[in-house]
């Protein structure tokens, strides 16, 4: 046997699986009080933002969400879905964030494909989700996204849970769930569905970690920018920049 082989087994001090939750973890740490989200009248620091996820991944855990579940969310980029990002995988579950400009039927598609136990969905949707909803027959648990910031007045009611409530049901100490394999998938996303069907494609933790890094290298992106989000978070997890942007305390 190759001596490189003996006693230089995996173990809690020598190896960790990548992750980038725990980017959000370590910001929140190093730099509680820096602004993280500006949304309208709306602003979280970084500590806040940890803070949320951490209730939000308690709430879920508490309503049965386990690992390998998958968890959906249909929202513009407002601070939800960019929670989502953290909070969905936090209890080991798979986010998967659903295009907004696609019809009932595509969504009802990805729905069942993904085996979705959650919906969290902002209430503009309204018309579209209700549609895929009775065209799903199954019920899952749907948590409505109220923002009132965006004065939405034809908007209308869909589950009986709302976001910030449902978020207060979670526990502030909830000890989040770390990979035990880096492989574990993250995120789950579809294609577009052009000629047919949209595809799913899944993100394992690593991968996410290393995007995130990579593209923060690539572009010679500085700490503490400020960053303008336009590529919708739904496309590729916005290219994985929710979590480039906690490594970068942006």
């Amino acid at each position: 046997m190759n001596d490189y082989n003996k006693n230089l087994e995996k173990n809690s001090a020598n190896f960790i699986p990548l992750t980038p939750i725990s980017f959000l973890e370590r910001t929140s740490d190093i730099y509680p009080n820096y602004e993280a989200v500006i949304y309208k009248k709306r602003i979280y620091t970084w500590k806040q933002v940890y803070e949320r996820c951490i209730k939000f991944a308690s709430a879920l855990e508490k309503h049965g969400i386990k690992l390998g579940d998958t968890v959906s969310i249909m929202a513009p980029n407002i601070p939800e879905l960019f929670e989502a990002h953290y909070s969905v995988p936090m209890t080991g579950a798979v986010l998967n964030a659903i295009n907004t400009r696609l019809d009932s039927k595509t969504v009802t598609y990805i729905l069942k494909h993904a085996d979705s136990k959650v919906l969290i969905v902002d209430r503009q949707f309204h018309t579209i989700v209700k549609k895929a909803l009775r065209d799903l027959n199954k019920k899952i648990l749907i948590i409505d996204i109220d923002d009132k910031q965006a004065d939405l007045k034809d908007s209308e009611k869909i589950g009986e849970l709302e976001y910030e409530s449902f978020l207060n049901e979670g526990k502030s100490n909830y000890v989040w769930k770390r990979p035990a394999d880096e492989w574990q998938a993250i995120s789950l996303n579809y294609t577009s569905g052009t000629t047919g069907n949209p595809k799913g494609v899944v993100y394992h933790h690593r991968g996410a970690y290393l995007m995130s890094t990579g593209s923060a290298t690539a572009w010679n992106m500085p700490n503490r920018l400020n960053f303008l989000y336009t590529v919708p978070m739904f496309h590729c997890n916005g290219w994985c920049y929710p979590w480039t942007l906690a490594m970068l305390h942006a």
